[in-house]
């Protein structure tokens, strides 16, 4: 978050949601800490530096597609460097958006957890 925008970056070639925008995000890896994968997802997407124990959770997501997943929503108003779009294969687009004008393409459960953080929800369930 920075200034009331948020950093949204738009999928490209993934095979998945492809053309839609979402929050920086990814996989934690095996004995990984979520906040240190968030880290390391945030400097492989965009070349941001976080320290993981700045991060603060606001939200977890329990959501069901063709399975079922939980996500966990980490922000943060500190880190070093400047935004740049560190996977152009994957992502053709890396902008920052006012929170409340979100694009029309933005990926519906990122669309709901940026509503229900916005609310002040900590957890929510999606696609049950």
């Amino acid at each position: 978050m920075r200034e009331g925008k948020i950093l949204l970056s738009r999928r490209f070639q993934t095979g998945y949601e492809d053309g839609k925008y979402s929050i920086v995000a990814g996989h934690a890896e095996e004995g990984e800490p979520l906040t240190q994968a968030m880290a390391r997802e945030v400097r492989e997407e965009c070349g941001i530096e976080l320290e993981p124990e700045k991060l603060s959770l606001k939200l977890v997501m329990h959501r069901k597609t063709d399975r079922q997943q939980v996500s966990f929503f980490f922000t943060t108003e500190e880190w070093k460097g400047e935004s740049k779009n560190m996977e152009p294969n994957k992502c053709d687009d890396l902008s920052w958006f006012l929170i409340d004008e979100l694009p029309a393409n933005t990926i519906p459960y990122i669309r709901k957890a940026i509503e229900y953080y916005r609310q002040g929800v900590n957890y929510c369930e999606f696609g049950w």
